[in-house]
């Protein structure tokens, strides 16, 4: 049976539209209608959901356990690593999908309807496989599955600890993989998921296996962390003489099916390449600063940008995009950066949700045969409504609906409460 849902105001592909009533059949959008009667269920303002281009849902462990300065002189995006490996090793199977489960219920209480989870934690905490090689892989596709968010799965090849084919540190050994065992694992998670692939960084490949692993897409998305710390450009640099996005422009077939994260710190050059070659960049605006990584040029950069949660040291599409505008802002010590003209909000969520779509090889839109995955927000003008969201404290999304499926309900979903208390008991335990 068809499902109706209807809104007073809806942003459509041509932009904002009056008393939308939108037909959703078999998961899918079958039929939208601008100026209809009211029908089915009544909503304020709708629009499509945001895809999360980039999570590591195991570092939502750690949210809150890194802020503190060590003995080092200078405490950075290094010395976080660290700690994260640490906190990493300590969690087994089922810590990973308890960790995962709230992670994408708060993703969908904060309006990502479909997320890329970029998954590098593979083996047991000795660095051994488990018996099913892709036993944490399942177990992410099981958190998906019970919260009814997207999943695109993209298993992470790693297996290098810097430029050159350095060997791996123990703090490694859940990542490591070669080529064939790799390639077992890919197999593996495509019988459960939907899956790209994911080359780490030009750190922990070398480019025989870049080449590799890109052939093993077999047109999927292809994930990579690039150019994200000064000190990594700096390495690569002294390896090959080249900048990180300029090696990978000139040795791998980056195209529109690549999402490369970060790209911070990609000169004038790089960032023309990435956008000739269609490819999206992957900004995580409010990992990047808890980081110290620095700010990506946004505001005159042309190409497709998505947005993504990263590290999930707090999960939020509204903080995503306010940081990622506020940035701009103090960089250039300018207002309303980010928006050619018009509303602000209103042009960060059009062009995020583009990007996002991309980088997941989906869609992103309130059209006919797109994944009926739809936010509804609270409010009369939507421009405001929006700016409201982004740039206000407290205005969440009231509604949220994967493929038809409400997964969100008046702001909450139906399992946050017992996700939070097992949650609650693996961040007793690593601490």
């Amino acid at each position: 049976m068809d499902q109706k849902l209807f809104f007073r105001q809806a942003l459509l592909p041509t932009g904002w539209a009056e008393n939308v009533l939108v037909t959703v059949a078999s998961g899918l959008i079958s039929a939208v209608q601008a100026n209809a009667a009211p029908e089915g269920e009544r909503h304020a303002i709708g629009l499509p959901g945001m895809n999360n281009v980039h999570s590591h849902t195991f570092q939502r462990a750690i949210a809150g356990l890194t802020e503190y300065r060590g003995g080092a002189a200078t405490d950075n995006f290094w010395t976080w690593r660290e700690q994260m490996y640490r906190f990493g090793l300590q969690m087994d199977p089922d810590d990973v999908e308890a960790v995962a489960t709230l992670a994408f219920i708060e993703m969908l209480e904060a309006g990502f309807t479909g997320v890329a989870e970029f998954h590098y934690l593979h083996h047991a905490p000795n660095g051994a496989p488990y018996d099913d090689i892709a036993e944490l892989s399942t177990r992410i596709a099981a958190a998906a599955a019970a919260t009814g968010i997207d999943l695109l799965l993209l298993p992470v090849f790693y297996a290098h600890a810097g430029f050159g084919g350095l060997a791996p540190t123990p703090g490694q050994r859940r990542f490591i993989n070669d080529l064939d065992g790799f390639a077992k694992l890919l197999e593996r998670a495509t019988s459960f998921a939907r899956v790209g692939v994911a080359p780490h960084s030009l750190r922990a490949v070398t480019p025989e296996a870049l080449s590799a692993v890109a052939g093993m897409s077999a047109g999927g998305p292809i994930h990579i962390h690039v150019s994200e710390q000064t000190g990594e450009v700096e390495e690569c640099l002294a390896w090959c003489g080249q900048r990180p996005v300029e090696f990978l422009l000139g040795h791998a077939p980056v195209g529109p099916d690549w999402c490369l994260i970060h790209s911070t710190h990609a000169d004038p050059a790089e960032r023309a390449g990435i956008t000739a070659r269609g490819a999206v960049i992957g900004l995580c605006p409010m990992t990047e600063a808890n980081l110290g990584d620095g700010i990506f040029p946004a505001h005159d950069y042309p190409g497709a940008i998505g947005i993504g949660t990263d590290s999930n040291i707090l999960i939020s599409v509204a903080e995503e995009l306010r940081m990622l505008e506020y940035s701009q802002r103090l960089s250039l010590r300018a207002r309303n950066v980010m928006a050619a003209g018009g509303a602000t909000a209103t042009a960060l969520v059009t062009r995020t949700l583009a990007g996002g779509a991309q980088a997941l090889g989906t869609t992103a839109a309130l059209a006919p045969d797109a994944p009926a995955n739809i936010v509804s927000l609270a409010g009369e003008d939507p421009d405001i409504a929006l700016a409201t969201f982004v740039f206000s404290a407290g205005a969440g999304a009231r509604d949220v609906w994967v493929r038809g499926a409400k997964r969100v309900s008046g702001g909450s979903h139906a399992l946050a409460a017992s996700a939070r208390a097992k949650f609650d008991l693996v961040d007793q335990r690593i601490v």
